[in-house]
């Protein structure tokens, strides 16, 4: 995404797409984004000592606090499109032994 020079880190150039487009309020301070499987992600507006928060969830998890609803659409679009990735190294095969195919 192309930022503004100078400006807020979460500003966008003018005309391009964010996932905040995509957050339905669901509920009083409470946006859901949804893809075609359903609810991936939901914030919710909360007050905490250290003031107005949003709570973001990705899939049910909690991922972190934002202090912007942009941040946290955008910080659980991340989680999604990250979790359609390979995913962690889960090793190398044992290619030794009886494990080994043969023809």
């Amino acid at each position: 995404m192309h930022r503004v020079v100078g400006g807020k880190d979460d500003v966008p150039v003018a005309g391009t797409w964010h996932p905040v487009l995509a957050a339905v309020e669901v509920s009083t301070a409470v946006w859901s984004l949804q893809d075609q499987f359903g609810e991936y992600g939901r914030v919710e507006l909360r007050r905490t000592v250290d003031g107005l928060r949003y709570r973001c969830e990705h899939r049910g998890e909690l991922i972190g606090w934002a202090t912007t609803l942009r941040r946290g659409c955008s910080e659980i679009h991340g989680a999604y499109l990250r979790a359609h990735g390979p995913g962690e190294h889960r090793g190398y095969p044992d290619l030794s032994g009886s494990s080994r195919i043969t023809h």
